[in-house]
């Protein structure tokens, strides 16, 4: 007669997490044998006592630890037992991180199937103009297209450009080779940020297109898959044509502007332009830094976003940086005054006493 405290297979399968199939498999292995067989009719049952060992033996093979293994595990101590799960930790990591990089080949073999020739490219330069632009990115998760940057390829060049709504910034470089037809893609900006030190040191990169994404390729430090993104980029051209004409252009030193920014310890700053100089304002304490500059146009007092500005001046070539200036609603086209390849626009910020 069966004991009344036992629990037949459904019930103890319930309590455990374990089918009754799957029960009857480990009986049968070994490693979870029944309190009682029923004589005759072969039911099976099990003992409270044996919840613990059930339990513990689903949780082993939820992390793919094999049968071996498993037993020994069950039928060890405490401290043997933490060991062998760590140990079949630690093998899972490495066999993931080996299967990581054979799919990374396989996926490079199967993307050269597909790929298109866009530019040859010095890795030096590419790199140096993705991290400028990168500087107009937003982390956006409504808008995850201003996390990108979009490239563009064509006959004139190869142009990166990015905006977070209040910069833009976009540089055109000439590369050693450019496709003739005009392609276009927006690329995920973390992928491109993880690729630079890669491209700073390699002498040429090739960049090809593919069917979801776009591939830069080095001889010397391997292959790098940058992700697209799919939503549409900001019509940043029709607003660059749109813009109304320059009123006031400044010719003034880089590193003097940068110090004097760096110096006022603000949210947002006044430039006000004069006629051979650009007085910079903070909002806090009132301080002022006069700067010599070349000037042609009207007078202007306008006022920027630290967050905003800083970014756009810092990332100019040159030692001297023009600033065009269209009213102080207006974006101000920032670029370097020798060598104009890379444009960013900047948006002012309405002054304190009229927010």
């Amino acid at each position: 007669m069966t004991n009344p405290g036992l629990m037949p297979i459904g019930s103890f399968a319930q309590r455990c997490g374990l089918t009754a199939s799957a029960l009857r498999f480990y009986a049968d292995a070994g490693l979870l044998t029944p309190a009682e067989v029923a004589p005759g009719s072969g039911y099976r049952y099990y003992g409270e006592a044996q919840l613990e060992r059930a339990v513990l033996l689903r949780r082993l093979r939820e992390i793919g630890m094999s049968l071996p293994v498993v037993k020994t595990v069950l039928d060890a101590g405490p401290a043997e037992a933490i060991r062998l799960v760590a140990d079949h930790v630690d093998s899972v990591v490495d066999d993931a991180a080996a299967a990581r990089r054979q799919a990374v080949h396989i996926k490079d073999d199967l993307l050269a199937r597909s790929a298109e020739p866009v530019a040859v490219i010095s890795g030096p330069v590419l790199a140096a103009a993705i991290g400028q632009v990168l500087t107009a990115t937003t982390d956006d998760p409504d808008i995850a297209v201003l996390g990108g940057v979009r490239v563009e390829a064509g006959p004139d060049g190869l142009t990166v450009t990015a905006t977070d709504r209040f910069r833009l910034a976009s540089r055109t470089l000439v590369p050693a080779s450019v496709r003739q037809t005009a392609w276009a893609a927006t690329v995920n900006g973390e992928d491109l940020r993880n690729a630079l030190t890669d491209l700073r040191r390699s002498p040429r990169v090739g960049i090809e297109a593919t069917a979801n994404g776009m591939s830069l390729r080095s001889p010397d430090r391997g292959d790098r898959h940058c992700r697209l993104l799919a939503d549409p980029f900001p019509d940043h051209r029709s607003m660059l044509d749109t813009l109304p004409p320059v009123t006031t252009r400044v010719e003034i030193s880089t590193t003097a502007l940068l110090r004097a920014l760096e110096d006022l310890h603000s949210d947002r700053i006044e430039l006000a332009v004069g006629a051979s100089a650009v007085t910079l304002r903070d909002s806090e304490s009132g301080n002022d830094i006069r700067l010599d500059a070349r000037v042609l146009g009207p007078e202007l007092d306008i006022w920027f976003e630290m967050i905003t500005l800083y970014p756009g001046i810092s990332t100019a070539i040159g030692a001297e940086v023009l600033i065009d200036f269209r009213g102080d609603a207006q974006p101000a086209t920032v670029r370097s005054a020798d060598r104009g390849d890379l444009t960013t626009l900047v948006m002012p910020t309405a002054h304190l006493s009229t927010v």
